[in-house]
């Protein structure tokens, strides 16, 4: 029976395919021996173990010889997750390798330097993606850099701006993101192999030559102290996990407003087949848009747990070790498919310019209403632009009047004409500043860095 929601037949589909295969049973498994294995071959380098024991092992390490069935009952009953796995290595190792086996190091020194390993093969996955989605924004900002749209604020038109200004917001914040994640990766994720309490007491002087050696193999970095209680590099790789969620759980939810029938701005990509309702036919939900949002949440919703676990008694502290073990393999899977979800809403956009130019007359020329008062301020001071304007503003909401007929009605006015100036600055594409040049800016700078 499935229960996991990475594997049902329901919501399997939700999740990265690659990322999951990083965190099977299987890949976890092979993870922990590569790890014991470079830690052997490391020990031989500098003569602590023989060289034949340690190429014993490495021929060994191959989680497909193990009986995975046999080691669910054994660790259940053991109530360890690792021994058992080591008693099946040293079968089948024989002697006298097995007796190198795990020379000096503690469980936790293995689980952690195996999930680094994960997570750096997870981050490939899960850039590639978030490559793949900030060039395909890019390529959409570029061509629409001079389509004017309504700029909301509070859920009002504010001014006019163009859909690349727009995307370029989504495309700076996503960089950003990517650099964040780029430059914590391999501070976070660290090869440790301090023994019991991180002290080297096992293998004395020779202990941290035997880390740095251990971590040039893998490719990792050397923890240099490797404190079991010590969890915040972890942390500050996994709070920029959350950080990019929020960001594309902020482009989402932007998908599904400018999909709304009212607005109609934008839209995701449709094809034949693709459902939005049981009963009612004519529906075409952002459901892309919609899952990415669902993921963003789990994703976001597991970090808090991640942060409080790294709160340890003592020197090693299980009931914080066992959340992050079960939460890290979770936070990686969903982090990648939030940026394959991504990569798939923003290949896909469907730009709509002309329902773009309706909205931006729904106000009756108001939008422009900032552009009109800095026209003003060669006839009057800014404060009395401003004070006019408010009070031709309301009368064109209140009445129904065109925003120019009031302007030119109200009292401090009262003119047969407005100046052309004024009547330019009342057109909406002609007010919206370095939309244009920002967006190109913008896109330059993340194809770069890509």
């Amino acid at each position: 029976m499935t229960i996991s929601m990475y594997d049902s037949f329901i919501t399997g589909h939700w999740f990265s395919s690659e990322a999951k295969r990083v965190w099977t049973d299987s890949a976890t498994l092979q993870a922990w021996l590569d790890v014991e294995v470079a830690l052997a071959q490391a020990q031989a380098d500098l003569n602590l173990i023989p060289r034949a024991a340690a190429d014993r092992i490495e021929a060994c390490a191959v989680a497909e010889h193990f009986d995975t069935l046999k080691l669910a009952e054994e660790i259940a009953h053991s109530q360890h997750p690792l021994v058992p796995v080591l008693h099946q290595f040293e079968v089948l190792c024989g002697e006298p390798a097995a007796g190198y086996i795990h020379y000096g190091a503690t469980t936790q020194n293995i689980f952690d330097t195996a999930s680094a390993l994960q997570m750096r093969a997870t981050h490939g996955i899960l850039i590639d993606h978030l490559n793949a989605a900030i060039s395909a924004l890019c390529g959409v900002a570029t061509e629409h850099r001079d389509t004017v749209m309504p700029g909301r604020t509070h859920g009002q038109h504010a001014l006019p701006m163009t859909l690349g200004f727009k995307m370029a917001g989504w495309i700076a914040e996503l960089d950003r993101g990517r650099e964040r994640l780029q430059n914590r990766l391999f501070t976070s994720f660290t090869a440790s192999m301090g023994g019991a309490i991180g002290t080297f007491a096992a293998m004395g002087a020779v202990g941290r030559q035997v880390e740095a050696r251990m971590a040039e193999r893998l490719g990792l970095q050397s923890t240099g102290l490797p404190m079991r209680s010590s969890y915040d590099r972890v942390n500050d790789y996994v709070s920029a996990l959350a950080l990019l969620g929020a960001t594309s759980q902020k482009i989402a939810q932007d998908v599904v407003f400018m999909q709304r029938t009212e607005i109609g701005e934008a839209a995701e990509a449709f094809h034949m087949g693709k459902v939005g309702s049981s009963t009612m036919a004519q529906k075409r939900n952002p459901s892309t848009a919609l899952l990415l949002i669902s993921l963003c949440r789990m994703l976001r919703g597991r970090i808090p747990m991640v942060l409080e676990a790294m709160v340890r008694m003592d020197e090693g502290d299980s009931s914080a070790t066992n959340v992050c073990d079960t939460l890290l393999p979770e936070v990686a899977v969903l982090a990648a498919s939030i940026t394959e979800t991504l990569a798939r809403l923003a290949g896909g956009l469907v730009v709509n310019p002309g329902q773009m130019k309706k909205n931006l007359e729904l106000t009756n020329g108001l939008i422009a209403s900032e552009a009109a008062m800095m026209s003003l301020t060669r006839y009057m001071g800014r404060h009395q632009a401003h004070r006019m304007l408010y009070e031709a503003a309301q009368r064109s909401q209140s009445d129904g009047v065109a925003f120019r007929q009031a302007i030119k009605e109200h009292p401090l006015w009262i003119a047969e004409t407005l100046p052309d100036e004024i009547l330019t600055s009342l057109e909406p594409s002609m007010y919206v500043g370095e939309s244009a040049a920002l967006t190109t800016a913008v896109v330059e700078r993340a194809r770069q860095r890509a």
